[in-house]
């Protein structure tokens, strides 16, 4: 497997590492690069979720208590656990932090009624919550508050001063495969996308990135879901037709047989034909050879042009991303001449996308999260979802900077080597933004 990886790869670092290593003034990425987390042993379950306080002042003397918005029931309650569990982790009970966990989906629960409650509780920093609009309507309290929200929506459009998306974005998975594949002189985008939210985004995003690496603006198609429309969208998308008739199949030239010793003339000798006035003599039907069989002249293959691009972006999954893959074929789109991109999601069924191989998808380097799978597989028995590294790292970073004499001022926020994570290096922008600085890109591959 083929994988470009992009900035420094770091070690997955712990608050309790962080806090040790600050008294050694070990410097890195978030206080320290050095120190690991130790491991835990032993499966256990997730503590209950204490109750906070109704007084509204920290439970105990000195100890800073960080709000977190997640979905601990409902629809994403099993991924909302996964979470807290991997903050927990990053942020064990008895170091002068405490995470305030709550459910923003409990009955007669919303995410902003949550984050009210933690901020007339005290909170100094708010994680999450998970989705868009509860990430907007969060902001709406957090920022008069100058508190800052760190919101695990993947939506960039959520970005705003004090208010980070800390999700993979589309526009991160773009941005780096068009750098990556303006970097092996690719100069045509395209892109063939679903006609829902995720295809809109996508394709918004390489617009951008087109525009801001000075490239042609890219032909962006969107298509529905019929087998039949996809595969004559991506026939007309890739001029088919023009380029079949740039081509014309050539007879190879036919060579005569060869004489050899039962045909030392080269040629097939012709088959007798019975004499007719002896054939009629014996009231037989005059016997006349049969030609023989005109040999089949066979005929060049010519590789069809290539589309008008060399560079094309798809947004499916699952089925659909195999209807697309059959259209692909039907429209002579050569995964050989055209370098395939995809978004992140295919990482998860990357090994049996192989019609599609030296396909890039942009997506972090599962390698860079070992140390943190290991070590929640260790506590709670299982490995969690990719979304349990972004609660990790942030609950990590909120707890650090909870813990500075400058706390979450912005001088400590954008730090310009940023922190280090389980998915690698993040730096917070001014506007919301986070730039990661390991995101690679992975190809395609043959088998699981």
């Amino acid at each position: 497997m083929v994988s470009r990886t992009f900035g420094p790869r770091q070690r997955v670092i712990s608050f309790t590492s962080l806090r040790s290593a600050s008294a050694c003034k070990v410097s890195a990425l978030a206080g320290v690069a050095l120190l690991s987390l130790n491991a835990c042993s032993g499966p256990e379950t997730a503590p209950p979720i204490s109750p906070v306080s109704p007084s509204g002042t920290q439970q105990d003397s000195g100890t800073k208590k960080i709000g977190m918005l997640l979905p601990l029931t409902g629809r994403f309650g099993k991924l909302g656990q996964q979470m807290a569990n991997a903050a927990r982790i990053a942020v064990p009970e008895g170091h002068g932090v405490t995470l305030d966990i709550r459910d923003t989906d409990a009955p007669g629960q919303t995410a902003e009624s949550a984050a009210r409650s933690a901020l007339e509780q005290g909170d100094i920093a708010l994680l999450g919550p998970l989705t868009a609009p509860q990430t907007a309507a969060v902001a709406t309290l957090a920022q008069p508050a100058g508190v800052p929200e760190f919101a695990y929506t993947s939506d960039q459009a959520q970005a705003a001063p004090g208010v980070w998306v800390m999700g993979i974005t589309v526009e991160q998975q773009v941005n780096r495969l068009v750098d990556a594949a303006a970097a092996e002189g690719r100069k045509n985008f395209a892109a063939f996308l679903p006609d829902n939210a995720l295809g809109h985004a996508l394709g918004d995003a390489l617009l951008r990135a087109c525009s801001i690496k000075g490239l042609a603006a890219p032909q962006i198609l969107f298509h529905a879901s019929t087998p039949e429309s996809i595969a004559g969208a991506l026939k007309t998308f890739a001029n088919l037709q023009f380029r079949q008739g740039q081509v014309a199949p050539a007879p190879l030239d036919a060579k005569p047989a060869e004489p050899d010793a039962i045909n030392p003339l080269g040629r097939e000798p012709a088959a007798p034909t019975l004499p007719a006035t002896k054939a009629s003599a014996t009231g037989m039907t005059p016997y006349t050879a049969s030609p023989p069989p005109t040999p089949t002249v066979p005929t060049a293959t010519v590789a069809l042009p290539p589309p008008p691009f060399d560079a094309l972006l798809l947004g499916d999954t699952g089925l659909q991303l195999a209807t697309v893959i059959d259209g692909l074929k039907q429209a002579a789109i050569d995964p050989h001449q055209t370098r395939i991109l995809g978004p992140a999601l295919w990482s998860v069924f990357a090994g049996k996308l192989g019609a599609l191989q030296g396909g890039w998808y942009a997506a972090p380097d599962p390698t860079a999260r070992t140390d943190f799978v290991q070590r929640y597989r260790s506590r709670f028995g299982y490995a969690p979802s990719v979304l349990a590294n972004v609660a990790y790292d942030t609950a990590t970073m909120a707890a650090v900077l909870s813990q500075q004499p400058t706390g979450f001022s912005p001088k400590s926020l954008l730090r310009p080597d940023g922190f280090a994570g389980s998915d690698g290096t993040f730096v917070l922008q001014s506007n919301g933004t986070v730039a990661r600085g390991l995101l690679s890109t992975r190809s395609c591959r043959v088998g699981v």
